[in-house]
């Protein structure tokens, strides 16, 4: 056996340990027979269905471990990863759960999760000092019109319509969501969630607030995000929303228009 054969003959076996790894059993039977292989399988999923438990926490109190768990195995055979860093897996939880059968009945759950996903990738986006008002107090009202803001390298936000998706996460997030027992308004809620200092934080934001995020994000001047914010609601009271984005520091920097 010339060595190039031997590589390609080790590369052949990898890829089929690797197979055998996410079966529910080995087609051929051989390796599923040898000592100590159901100890790598279980090992290698256990890995990954408590990377997902850890970087899911609310969905995980939402449905209860027997679910979840289910539900986790399905993702990981679907989507393993090579990724060393387990508190980076499962980007795509809240999508699957969208087309995971068992869960069509919790419309919410999507939402959920994304919401835990934001969480771990607020947590690790890179730092930036964060914009304060006085900056944008010392403009014209011709320049504040003009002026872009660029959200924070950490911000998160979402608009669930019809879901009240925000309180549902907040409840299963906190320490303390099991003693909340107030009854859900069934409607929808944004979220916003970024980490300008050490801690990630989190509030509720309203379909305005989304908008105007959104709107800063394309890179659209102030009186333009102002604009997509009304658009969302007509009721919005823009300056209220900007003194509370800046005081949460949602932004980072801004560009004049001269």
């Amino acid at each position: 056996m010339t060595p190039s054969s031997a590589l390609l003959s080790l590369a052949d076996f990898q890829d089929r340990f690797a197979e055998a790894l996410l079966a529910d059993g080995d087609a051929d039977g051989r390796l599923a027979t040898q000592p100590g292989f159901a100890v790598h399988r279980n090992t290698v999923m256990k890995g990954w269905v408590d990377a997902l438990a850890a970087n899911y926490p609310s969905v995980l109190r939402l449905v209860g471990e027997a679910f979840f768990r289910t539900a986790a195995v399905a993702y990981a055979r679907m989507h393993p990863t090579a990724d060393p860093r387990l508190w980076c897996y499962g980007a795509g939880y809240a999508d699957f759960l969208a087309t995971y059968a068992p869960a069509a009945a919790l419309a919410y759950l999507p939402g959920v999760a994304r919401l835990d996903r934001y969480w771990t990738e607020a947590h690790g986006a890179a730092s930036a000092p964060a914009l304060d008002a006085v900056t944008l107090a010392s403009l014209s009202p011709a320049q504040l019109a003009q002026c872009r803001l660029a959200p924070h390298p950490s911000a998160r936000w979402a608009w669930s319509a019809g879901q009240p998706v925000y309180t549902l996460w907040r409840r299963n997030r906190e320490a303390n969501g099991s003693e909340d027992s107030a009854a859900l308004d069934w409607q929808g809620e944004g979220a916003m969630l970024l980490r300008p200092g050490a801690s990630v934080t989190w509030r509720s934001l309203d379909a305005a607030g989304c908008a105007f995020m959104d709107a800063c994000a394309q890179g659209q001047p102030l009186g333009m995000a102002a604009a997509a914010a009304v658009a969302a609601d007509a009721h919005a009271d823009i300056a209220a929303l900007l003194a509370v984005l800046l005081q949460d520091g949602a932004f980072i920097a801004t560009h004049i228009e001269t």
